[in-house]
């Protein structure tokens, strides 16, 4: 049963990280300072570290919500067309995965968030390893997607699934970085990529 203060704290640190976002918008990663993100958020710099360490676990953490929301939406998508009977043998891939990737969480200001923190990763090495254990989070969930789908016995896997899923993510990564330096808007970029991703997946897959 959750508590009143649980339920409290959570509130906290969702305000603390919507405050956290709408900062880094606006002013970027350097820019957004612990007072800043504070007073946005309405809450004393007590509350910040009574819920976070450091500016660096609030915006890894931040970027890890990006990460969930992108990879929830690509597994309900495939639920979705599972159930509608679209992910079948013999099915177009690149039509495939513009039907999942058509309902993606990808917007301008995440693929913005995680640039800055990759770079930030590359400059502090101990913020780069926090942001690589992220990463194999992520990498992992992307893995249990593919291996549910493959045991379903819909596809045949090339490749391990971790390694497919790191494949995918790394494409799709770089294809919407490549959207936002062009200066796509949010639903443009959440088509970026989508036939090259699927032509990895074509490589990925038995015939």
């Amino acid at each position: 049963m959750t508590t009143p203060a649980t339920r409290s704290r959570e509130n906290t640190r969702a305000r603390l990280l919507e405050a956290a976002a709408q900062v880094f918008a606006e002013v970027g990663l350097d820019g957004a300072s612990v007072e800043a993100v504070c007073e946005r958020a309405g809450f004393t710099r007590g509350a910040f570290y009574s819920n976070f360490e450091s500016k660096d676990e609030l915006f890894l953490t931040l970027a890890a919500s990006v990460a969930d929301v992108r990879v929830s939406a690509v597994r309900t998508r495939i639920e979705e067309l599972t159930a509608e009977g679209a992910i079948a043998e013999g099915c177009d891939p690149v039509d495939l995965v513009q039907q999942v990737m058509e309902l993606g969480g990808d917007d301008r200001l995440g693929v913005m968030l995680m640039s800055e923190i990759r770079i930030r990763a590359v400059r502090d090495a101990q913020f780069g390893a926090a942001y690589l254990a992220q990463e194999r989070e992520m990498v992992a969930s992307i893995a249990q997607i593919i291996d549910d789908i493959a045991e379903s016995g819909l596809l045949t896997l090339r490749l391990p699934a971790e390694t497919a899923g790191r494949m995918l993510m790394i494409l799709w990564e770089g294809m919407t970085v490549r959207g936002a330096m062009a200066g796509q808007d949010d639903e443009t970029l959440r088509h970026s990529g989508s036939e090259e991703l699927g032509r990895l997946v074509q490589l990925l897959i038995e015939k």
